[in-house]
C-alpha cells in the first residue's frame, strides 16, 4: 500500500476517491480495470473505514463466495486486489473543498493542504466522519485509551482483566460475548432491561448470567474512584436509586456513533436526510462528474450493505470513464477472458479461458 508523502505540488490524477472503507477500496479496483488512476483520501489514519475502526475482528457473512470474513481480512484482501493499479492513499486527511473548473475538471483540497486536479470525484465516505458517543461523567475522559475505550482494536489486550461494558446495542453485546472466558470477569451495564441488539445475542448473554459466567446490571455509570491516577472502580446508579460500586481494570463504552456529514454539506450536492442523492444508472450526483457510492448515498430502494456498495462501484466506474476518456468508447470486458484485463492484473492468460466474450458463466 502506497501512502502519500506531503507535497506542495498539485497532484494530477484521473479520479479522487473520498473514503477508504471497503466500498472505497473496491472502487479503486473497478477504476483500475478501466485504466483510471486514482488517489484515495480518508479522515482515518488506517484504511478499512468503520469496519476496521469499530470491530476489526467481527465476522462478515454476506460477501459472495466467502463464507466468513473478519473486517480485517476483508480489508487486507481488498488492498491485495487493487494493488496492481498502484493507488496512492492520503490518510488522516479530510477533503474540505471540491470545486468544478470551467473545463469540467475538479480542484480538490484537504484540511492538510493537499491539492488535486482530477476529472472525476467519487465519494465513498460511508456514514461520513464519525465519533463515538462519549460517556458523560465529569473527569472520566482522562482515562481514555488507557482504561476507558470506545472501540476494541486488540481483544487480547483485555485478556485476564476485570471488564465493565456499557451499552445495549449490537457492539456492546458482541464484545460482551466475545470477552467472556477471555477476561477475568465481565459485567454488562445498561440503563434498562431492554436491548437494541439481536434477540439471539441477548438470550445468549442472559444464559451466561444464569451460568454465573458474567453479570448484568441495570443502571448508569455516574462516577468513578481512582488511586494514584488509576481508575479502580465505577459508581453505578440503578433505576432504584441505589448506588453500587463495581471494581474494574477497563471500561468499554458502546453508546453508538455521532455521524457527521462534514464539509460534504458545503459542496452543493443534493442531500436527503444528510445522504447524497444519486441516480441508479450511474450513481452520479446532481453535479456532473461527482459520484457517490456506499452508505453515503440514497436512492429509492437503497440497502446499506457492503454488497450493494460493490455493485454501485462498478456502474460508477463506467460512468466516470466518460469524463476521464471522453473520446474513447469503453467496452465491458470480463476478467475471466480478457487478455487486456489479465495484463492489467498481472496474471497470465490461461489457454482454457480463451474464446468469445459474452458470458462469465
Amino acid at each position: 500500500m502506497t501512502v502519500a508523502e506531503r507535497t506542495d505540488e498539485i497532484i494530477e490524477t484521473d479520479v479522487v476517491v473520498v473514503g477508504g472503507g471497503p466500498v472505497g477500496l473496491f472502487q479503486v479496483f473497478e477504476l483500475g480495470l478501466l485504466e483510471m488512476k486514482c488517489h484515495v483520501v480518508d479522515s482515518l489514519r488506517n484504511v478499512g473505514g468503520q469496519c476496521m475502526e469499530l470491530y476489526p475482528q467481527k465476522p462478515i457473512y454476506d460477501i459472495p463466495a466467502v463464507p466468513v470474513y473478519s473486517s480485517a481480512e476483508l480489508t487486507e484482501n481488498l488492498l491485495k486486489q487493487n494493488h496492481p493499479f498502484k493507488p496512492v492513499y492520503h490518510l488522516g486527511e479530510v477533503v474540505t473543498k471540491v470545486e468544478k473548473q470551467e473545463d469540467g475538471s475538479f480542484h480538490v483540497e484537504t484540511d492538510l493542504g493537499t491539492r488535486f486536479h482530477c476529472k472525476a470525484v467519487i465519494i465513498a465516505s460511508g456514514m461520513g466522519s464519525f465519533d463515538a458517543r462519549p460517556m458523560r461523567v465529569p473527569g472520566i475522559e482522562k482515562f481514555e485509551n488507557k482504561q476507558l475505550f470506545y472501540r476494541v482494536r486488540d481483544p487480547e489486550f483485555f485478556a485476564g482483566k476485570n471488564i465493565v461494558i456499557c451499552g445495549g446495542g449490537d457492539s456492546a453485546l458482541d464484545w460482551t460475548l466475545n470477552l467472556v472466558g477471555k477476561a477475568e470477569s465481565v459485567i454488562l451495564i445498561h440503563r434498562r432491561d431492554g436491548f437494541r441488539a439481536a434477540p439471539a445475542r441477548v438470550a445468549e448473554m442472559k444464559q451466561l448470567c444464569e451460568d454465573w459466567q458474567m453479570q448484568f446490571v441495570v443502571g448508569s455509570v455516574t462516577g468513578f474512584e481512582e488511586k494514584d491516577g488509576v481508575m479502580t472502580e465505577v459508581r453505578v446508579t440503578g433505576n432504584d436509586g441505589i448506588v453500587r460500586r463495581i471494581p474494574l481494570d477497563c471500561l468499554l463504552v458502546f453508546f453508538g456513533l455521532q455521524p457527521k456529514v462534514g464539509p460534504i454539506a458545503e459542496w452543493g450536492l443534493e442531500l436527503d436526510r444528510k445522504q447524497i442523492v444519486v441516480d441508479t444508472a450511474r450513481f452520479e450526483t446532481n453535479i456532473p462528474g461527482i459520484f457517490a457510492v456506499g452508505d453515503c448515498n440514497t436512492y429509492p430502494g437503497k440497502k446499506k450493505l457492503i454488497l450493494s456498495g460493490f455493485h454501485e462501484c462498478a456502474l460508477a466506474a463506467f460512468a466516470a470513464s466518460q469524463y476521464v476518456f471522453p473520446d474513447k468508447k469503453v467496452f465491458l470486458q470480463y476478467t475471466t477472458t480478457s487478455p487486456k484485463l489479465h495484463k492489467a492484473l498481472g496474471v497470465p492468460d490461461p489457454a482454457h479461458h480463451k474464446g468469445e466474450e459474452g458470458s462469465e458463466e
